[in-house]
């Protein structure tokens, strides 16, 4: 029978030992490093190139590469090429489109909302609806959330496809904005308040056949003393 692990997670991505305290629980700083050596590859550093005149000796040695003309004032340090090519984080096998989760970060804390999609960088595709606690349309990483038994058929609701990274990207603040200092905050765009309502009342359709949903999903998730979310059946 395999020995249970000395770390074992309270919640999804949540472990009860630190990196520090499993090393120190492992004695791993009692065994000794082994270091294998790479093997040396020997570059020639010098190159015999052929001299005219008759006076020159004919040949002369010279370094393999020649030194550079220019060089900066300063050390510039160079960025580190990676060769991982992002990819799409997998959804995990509690989250489909309609799970009722529950927000461990952010502005909206505490909330629960419904999972409409997952989007193309892995991020999902939420709404609380924002007509029942406040939640509006927004993308949230899959970390943050604890998905709950409570899910909704959303087989009649179609999700449109400008719904997209794309949709939530934000233009960057110039040099000049920065400077001018705090400015007056702009009117939410019309677009996406009409687009927030089409969704809210798709919502609310499926919501209102089940009894006390719409309370739930108003109410937000907290824990009292002596409760722990390892316990807790969600």
């Amino acid at each position: 029978m395999p020995h249970a692990p000395r770390n074992s997670f309270l919640a999804p991505g949540v472990s009860r030992f630190s990196r520090s305290a499993v090393f120190s629980k492992k004695a791993l700083y009692k065994r000794a490093k082994k270091d294998v050596a790479a093997p040396t590859k020997e570059a020639a550093t010098e190159k015999t190139v052929e001299v005219k005149g008759a006076k020159n000796g004919g040949k002369r040695t010279v370094p393999a590469q020649k030194a550079s003309r220019f060089y900066p004032a300063e050390d510039v340090p160079s960025p580190k090429v990676s060769r991982k090519a992002p990819k799409t984080a997998a959804l995990r096998a509690s989250i489909t489109a309609g799970t009722v989760v529950i927000l461990l970060a952010g502005r909206y804390r505490g909330k629960r909302v419904v999972v409409l999609k997952q989007l193309d960088s892995g991020l999902l595709l939420v709404s609380g609806p924002f007509k029942v606690n406040g939640v509006p349309l927004r993308r949230v990483n899959q970390a943050y959330v604890i998905a709950t038994s409570t899910k909704l058929d959303l087989s009649a609701v179609k999700i449109d496809e400008k719904f997209n990274d794309a949709y939530f990207k934000k233009s960057a603040k110039t040099e000049k904005a920065f400077l001018e200092g705090e400015q007056k905050k702009a009117a939410f765009p019309e677009s996406k308040a009409a687009d927030q309502k089409v969704v809210d009342k798709a919502l609310l359709d499926v919501v209102v056949k089940t009894p006390f949903l719409r309370q739930y999903l108003a109410s937000s998730f907290s824990l009292s003393k002596g409760q722990f979310p390892h316990n807790l059946k969600f």
